[in-house]
């Protein structure tokens, strides 16, 4: 039997969600706030471990693994599922300084666990920045995108995409499925059970690595003109 990491995922994380799945209101989940409390501490200890490894390769600035996790409390404002908890753990890391795009997020859920990162929503002027510098030369972009690394992790670029042609650029052009993007996004997806494995922190810590050479390209393309001089 394998040794179980200090910061390891427990089966009783998944059971508690699962219990929590069924019962998705304010009564049971005032009864059993303590065991929340409890399977929260060994999600803390995870991304705590996550932000160790993170910071051997990468700058992080988000101050702590308890700083990265989302609340459980959904949004409901303006949903029409009036659920009030959500039934997952996730969190985030934010990169350094202005100078470093990009960020790092994981989710855990039974059946649906992993980990991901990339530009959800970029501005209109990021956008286009990204969009002119591909239809200038997509070569670098298509060798990260191209690398077995990132292949073994990612597979593709994933992300929403726009039907037609961006505005300003040409249907035929060579590079119109990356120029489609609206999202850019990585995601490396985990079996339960290599969740509940004793080297999921380096397995995720593995990934987020491999986002890097696409990270320092978009940093590049976001932070500097066509003649490498500094926008920011």
């Amino acid at each position: 039997m394998s040794k179980q990491h200090p910061a390891q995922i427990t089966p009783s994380s998944f059971y508690f969600l699962e219990t929590l799945k069924k019962n998705n209101n304010r009564e049971w989940f005032a009864k059993n706030k303590e065991l929340f409390l409890k399977e929260q501490a060994v999600i803390e200890e995870f991304a705590e471990a996550l932000l160790r490894e993170l910071n051997r390769h990468d700058v992080i600035e988000t101050a702590s693994g308890k700083k990265s996790l989302y609340r459980v409390y959904r949004d409901i404002r303006f949903s029409a599922d009036k659920t009030p908890y959500k039934t997952h753990w996730s969190g985030s890391f934010r990169r350094a300084t202005k100078f470093r795009r990009g960020g790092y997020y994981f989710h855990i859920e039974p059946g649906n666990n992993f980990i991901g990162g990339g530009f959800w929503n970029p501005n209109p002027a990021d956008l286009k920045s990204i969009r002119d510098d591909i239809a200038f030369d997509s070569r670098p972009l298509r060798a990260i995108l191209s690398d077995t690394n990132f292949i073994s992790s990612f597979q593709t670029l994933q992300g929403e995409k726009i039907k037609t042609a961006p505005k300003g650029f040409p249907a035929d052009h060579e590079a119109i499925e990356l120029l489609r993007h609206k999202q850019f996004l990585l995601i490396r997806r985990f079996t339960d059970d290599e969740v509940l494995g004793p080297d999921l922190v380096q397995k995720a810590s593995d990934g987020f690595k491999h986002m890097r050479p696409f990270f320092d390209y978009m940093s590049e393309v976001l932070s500097t003109d066509v003649n490498g001089s500094t926008l920011l």
